[in-house]
């Protein structure tokens, strides 16, 4: 059974800004499966100018707060690059890569 990560129609360049890329993260992460214990929150971490693209990187970090422990000692967080390509079309979509904290792995 293979888990399937569901998706969202992504902003296209021309239509993209810092506050619309994590509006959209907030609402990819929104259709995941998590437990509704976890619970996080996501900033703007920096802008990267490239030769063919900009990338813009977000944080996004989660944790499991309780009555007793209101600051959680774990927390995990999960980054996210949104790439604007400066050679396609600026009416195409923007191009979305997520890593989890400690793990090499780049979905897309």
């Amino acid at each position: 059974n293979e888990y399937v990560i569901k998706n969202i129609q992504w902003t296209t360049g021309k239509n993209f800004t810092v506050e619309r890329g994590q509006q959209q993260i907030e609402e990819f992460i929104s259709i995941w499966e998590v437990h509704e214990s976890w619970l996080h929150w996501s900033e703007f971490l920096r802008e990267e100018e490239l030769i063919c693209s900009k990338r813009y990187h977000y944080r996004v970090c989660w944790s499991v707060p309780t009555r007793l422990k209101p600051i959680p000692r774990a927390t995990a967080s999960v980054y996210f690059v949104i790439e604007i390509s400066k050679i396609k079309p600026d009416n195409s979509p923007v191009e979305v890569f997520f890593t989890l904290e400690s793990s090499r792995l780049i979905h897309r």
